[in-house]
């Protein structure tokens, strides 16, 4: 088994890569808000808090299925440009991690 080090991370990529699955998270957020949102809003109505309120709920909600995944998106590219480029200076000093390859 040979041991490697990794000693650089392509920071465009990880970006991409970690903005990725942080917009597969906030789909599943959104998701999970949209169904908790979408049910607030059937029970308000059914004991008589207004039709217009409950309509506000679940369009709020099911909104939340199309601004989560953006914005949890965006926050997840902007960390992985950041963590990688701190990870590239401290490798710089201290080295990469090492890894084992079989």
């Amino acid at each position: 088994m040979a041991t490697s080090v990794i000693r650089r991370l392509g920071i465009l990529s990880v970006a991409k890569l970690q903005g990725a699955l942080y917009a597969l998270i906030g789909l599943i957020a959104g998701a999970i808000f949209a169904l908790f949102s979408v049910f607030g809003a059937a029970l308000g109505g059914a004991f008589g808090s207004g039709s217009h309120n409950g309509m506000f709920g679940a369009a709020f909600g099911l909104g939340a299925i199309i601004l989560f995944p953006i914005l949890y998106g965006l926050l997840g590219f902007v960390a992985g440009l950041l963590v990688a480029a701190l990870y590239n200076l401290v490798a710089g000093v201290v080295g990469g991690v090492e890894i084992e390859l079989s």
